[in-house]
């Protein structure tokens, strides 16, 4: 599930001139570095990002998830944005390829 939801949120960078640079999940968050394009709406991105992961997920997986998910929703209203305007790239890598990945 996680593979997909990568796919997903790298296609929709793609599509928005943004670049997934670096992309982990853990059971109930997942953690992205993003190469963000100037001319896109930090928001709208987001909102594109969790709108189509949702639909494509829900359905790619919905045997699985119909399982233990009962919500209306996929994702949280909520979402951390930080820049990494000083900090390293590779130690932000590091960071998100350090955090746990569910065990399924």
């Amino acid at each position: 599930m996680l593979q997909r939801l990568h796919e997903v949120l790298a296609n929709v960078c793609i599509k928005t001139k943004c670049r997934l640079v670096e992309f982990s999940g853990e059971a109930d968050h997942v953690h992205l570095l993003v190469d963000f394009h100037p001319d896109n709406n930090l928001s709208s991105l987001i909102g594109s990002m969790k709108s189509a992961s949702s639909r494509i997920i829900r359905k790619d997986f919905a045997a699985q998830l119909s399982k233990t998910y009962t919500k209306s929703a996929f994702w949280s209203g909520s979402y951390y944005v930080a820049s990494t305007g000083g900090a390293p790239i590779e130690r932000i890598k590091a960071y998100i390829k350090s955090q746990d990945a569910p065990k399924n």
